[in-house]
């Protein structure tokens, strides 16, 4: 996975990693947000979710200790963390700050 991984994030885009639980209730409630901050933005973002249950891995190495956790990457480098789950606003305004 780490190799498809930093593939990804490997972007001129900005690349918005949700790391994610299926049993987690912010998670849920962050999803519809995510999707109104994709509907506002278009191609100017990539949204990728990973479930970090299925992904141990991956989370342990951006040491993900809680979720939702977002992590914001452009060109392969990380430049944005924010854990919870956040109002749609503030995550455009990190994204377009990269942008």
């Amino acid at each position: 996975m780490k190799g498809k991984f930093d593939k990804l994030i490997d972007s001129e885009f900005p690349v918005l990693v949700d790391f994610f639980a299926e049993w987690c209730g912010p998670c849920k409630a962050l999803a519809p947000i995510l999707k109104q901050v994709k509907d506002e933005l278009g191609d100017g973002v990539r949204i990728v979710k990973i479930d970090i249950d299925k992904n141990q891995p991956l989370a342990t190495t951006y040491q993900v200790r809680g979720v939702p956790t977002m992590l914001l990457f452009k060109n392969g480098k990380q430049l944005w963390r924010k854990s919870g789950a956040l109002p749609k606003h503030e995550i455009v305004e990190a994204i377009i700050a990269v942008s």
